[in-house]
């Protein structure tokens, strides 16, 4: 298990933000990710989603806050270390390498690494031993660094956009191939990716940043169940956001077209129904809503993506 309770990440001096303050990349996060689960990392461009991995396998000491793996505090901690591996969003470091290098460079590093699944996995997707990297495409790289990281056998498996460059058919397979490989031994993986509809489809569990900050986390069936999208119909005078701010709804955003009220509305069916009974409308609909949906409310809520539309 691992257990991050109140990160933080402060960059200062070059990193000083417009009024002086060091820049929080990520900001008091607390999140419990379970054994044995597929976890997702949601966030805008640049919300800490990197920042946090690396903080998460020691490459960064925080500045505050705890991060453990399996009870262990995991900066400066080789056993805690050695449980996980992480996957880069960049390959350059591996260029000079050769895939039988890169096999026998993460073999010294780690005891547990499995020549039989390196073996098995290569043979699979056909990829030459002896090219150097700096030779391969950009998805035969990912497919590459993806063998090693099943290979050295952790318990823990971090990929930062790792199916970046992958065309359609190969995220597939190799989305099959983690999978398969780390459901075999219970292993836990954890995948950033800017594809909603891949975290969607892969994991379930994630959680939302922006900003450095914790927008929601847990499983996904409670994440989805905890926003609807509401649709009423009233003639003569159309429902009014205040009004339904008014009944404790938490209303993300409405919009009226003729006697129509649209609403994204935070909280259960249930909840939200109890709130509306007070109303009375000639129409009351209540939609589910998609991930990618509750993601792109979630950060127009906050602003983002707003200093890109012109006012007028």
């Amino acid at each position: 298990m691992i257990e991050i309770t109140n990160a933080s990440m402060h960059f200062g001096a070059k990193g000083l933000m417009a009024k002086g303050e060091p820049f929080r990349a990520v900001d008091d996060v607390s999140i419990t990710i379970p054994d044995g689960c597929i976890y997702g990392f949601l966030g805008s461009n640049g919300a800490g989603k990197s920042t946090l991995m690396r903080m998460m396998c020691g490459i960064y000491k925080m500045t505050s806050g705890s991060i453990k793996i399996d009870g262990r505090e995991v900066y400066d901690d080789e056993t805690a270390k050695g449980s996980i591996f992480f996957v880069n969003d960049e390959t350059v470091q591996y260029a000079n390498f050769t895939l039988d290098g890169l096999r026998k460079y993460y073999k010294s590093y780690y005891p547990s690494f499995s020549d039989d699944v390196f073996n098995r996995l290569i043979g699979r997707l056909k990829l030459p031993l002896d090219k150097r990297l700096s030779e391969f495409s950009k998805g035969m790289k990912r497919q590459s660094v993806v063998i090693i990281g099943l290979s050295c056998m952790t318990r823990y498996l971090m990929l930062d956009e790792a199916f970046d460059g992958l065309d359609p058919a190969m995220r597939k397979v190799i989305k099959n191939m983690i999978v398969d490989e780390m459901l075999d031994r219970q292993a836990t993986l954890i995948v950033s990716s800017h594809n909603i509809a891949e975290i969607n489809e892969l994991c379930d569990r994630a959680m939302l940043i922006h900003k450095g900050k914790l927008i929601f986390s847990g499983e996904l069936d409670e994440i989805s169940s905890g926003f609807r999208k509401v649709q009423l119909a009233r003639k003569n005078l159309p429902v009014s956001r205040e009004e339904l701010e008014q009944l404790g709804l938490t209303v993300m955003q409405s919009s009226i077209s003729g006697s129509v009220t649209q609403a994204v509305i935070r909280g259960t069916e249930d909840k939200i129904m109890s709130g509306l009974s007070a109303l009375k409308t000639d129409i009351t609909e209540i939609i589910p809503l998609t991930l990618e949906e509750i993601f792109i409310y979630e950060l127009e809520a906050r602003g983002y993506g707003s200093e890109y539309v012109p006012e007028n």
